[in-house]
């Protein structure tokens, strides 16, 4: 492909070099395929700036390619017993009810296909913002000169096209590896398959692999986390478009650092893969971050954090009778917090992170509150986000309530008096203070003459002022 866009001059290049650097497979049947993929791209209108069909079928074809069996019938009818068991288990356990939805059980392909359209909703805001990003840097540095040589197709046509394949084969491999990484439709902390309930049979005994624990009693502490999960997001609505908006508000903050990636490029040897790789490693072409955007990602963290650590406490005690329920839930907690490489594939694609790191603060939070306000309670932060604890409260569990009685009581003052002035309450209190007559305050001057000049003072005489004299003549 290098060498038709060069006319044939672009000698020492390794295209295998380049695929490992950016990322791709390195099967040459693979590569072959893409490329004629990207090539048709070329003269191909793209509706966005990702090219949802390529994603799609690399998708499929990464969950494929490390032998993806097909759900059995066994399989099926275990998970959905794990699911039910499971709902029964966190039933006293929580004030939200149980979905009584029938539990699922996928085989790789099925997740990404169920989950492929969540994908979307995440990555294109994120998409859209770098594709602009790039193409509003290049159509100003861009010679007038080029841009006459492109005829009709602009800068920003080109990108997209182009751009929009690369990053659907991007996002097609990201999304094709996780699905060998989870274990259910909630794995990551976001419903990604519109609040269905299920677990990968395949992937969960991978997960058990090595642990001395008997593979029902894994897939049934999954089964706890699942449903516990999409109970959280059936019942909070508000909940999913909370996550998707913080995603939302850091992808409208992507710039592009421009003279940063000329500095790197000055410094690539096209001869020598291994310098464009250093450069793909260093994150040269990743969007800088701005503070409007470190808060969002600060938002999104937290309630990531408080959805894990709500989930885990929730688990905890829903599974408890579980012989290695403890040992579990440490696994759980460690691989969450620190993310496989395909979590990692994914937060270099997009730029985003979704891990909760401060998981264990949360899940503490959550204990603290259940003792202190009971299941009920502590459920009730969940109705409305303004309710929900801070990254504040992370860091000081044990202040919580106390911060929120200042808030509750300076709201419950704010509600007394609106109450009050919708009631009328003000305005009878002006009537009866003008039903009073003047302020007694203002003492015998408010008894002035017409002139304004306040009455003599007791004692003394009425036209000099001066003092009258007593009844012995002194």
């Amino acid at each position: 492909m290098l060498s038709k866009m060069f006319g044939g001059g672009a000698t020492g290049f390794d295209p295998q070099e380049i695929a490992k650097a950016a990322g791709l497979p390195s099967d040459p049947a693979a590569m072959a395929m893409m490329m004629q993929q990207v090539q048709a791209m070329f003269s191909a209108q793209s509706e966005g700036p990702v090219n949802w069909q390529m994603a799609h079928e690399q998708a499929r074809r990464v969950a494929a390619s490390d032998n993806d069996p097909s759900v059995t019938a066994l399989q099926r009818r275990s998970v959905d017993e794990s699911l039910k068991l499971a709902e029964m288990w966190l039933d006293p356990m929580t004030d939200f009810p149980s979905t009584g939805q029938l539990g699922r059980a996928w085989s790789r392909a099925e997740w990404v296909e169920a989950t492929m359209a969540t994908w979307r909703r995440l990555t294109e805001p994120v998409a859209t913002s770098i594709a602009k990003a790039l193409s509003d840097v290049i159509s100003e540095q861009l010679p007038d000169e080029m841009k006459s040589m492109m005829g009709g197709m602009g800068p920003a046509s080109m990108l997209q096209n182009v751009g929009g394949a690369m990053f659907g084969m991007q996002l097609g491999q990201a999304v094709g590896a996780l699905s060998k990484d989870v274990v259910g439709s909630t794995d990551i902390g976001v419903p990604l398959a519109d609040g269905r309930m299920a677990l990968l049979p395949a992937n969960v005994a991978a997960f058990g692999a090595g642990l001395d624990i008997p593979e029902q009693e894994v897939q049934l502490f999954l089964a706890v986390r699942e449903a516990a999960h999409v109970r959280l997001f059936t019942h909070i609505p508000w909940l999913t478009g909370h996550l998707l908006g913080s995603i939302e508000r850091y992808a409208r903050g992507i710039h592009i650092d421009m003279g940063k990636i000329e500095e790197a490029a000055r410094e690539i040897d096209p001869t020598n893969p291994e310098s464009l790789q250093g450069a793909l490693s260093q994150g040269v072409f990743m969007p800088e971050r701005t503070p409007e955007q470190d808060a969002a990602l600060v938002r999104l963290e937290t309630t990531l954090a408080l959805v894990e650590g709500w989930v885990d406490e929730l688990t905890a005690a829903a599974a408890a009778n579980l012989p290695s329920a403890g040992a579990l839930r440490e696994m759980v907690r460690r691989r969450r917090a620190t993310g496989g490489p395909a979590e990692h594939a994914f937060a270099a694609l997009v730029g985003l992170e979704l891990r909760p790191r401060r998981l264990r603060d949360a899940a503490a939070l959550w204990s603290l509150l259940t003792e202190e306000r009971g299941i009920q309670g502590r459920d009730a932060l969940w109705q409305h986000p303004d309710l929900l604890p801070t990254a504040e409260d992370l860091d000081d569990p044990a202040g919580f309530s106390e911060r929120r009685k200042l808030i509750e009581s300076s709201d419950a003052d704010v509600d007394a008096a609106l109450q009050r002035l919708l009631a009328g309450g003000f305005e009878q209190d002006d009537d009866a203070a003008a039903a009073d007559g003047p302020d007694s305050s203002a003492g015998p001057a408010s008894s002035s003459d017409p002139d304004g000049e306040a009455p003599p003072a007791p004692g003394q005489d009425p036209e000099t002022g001066e003092d009258a004299p007593s009844a012995d003549g002194k």
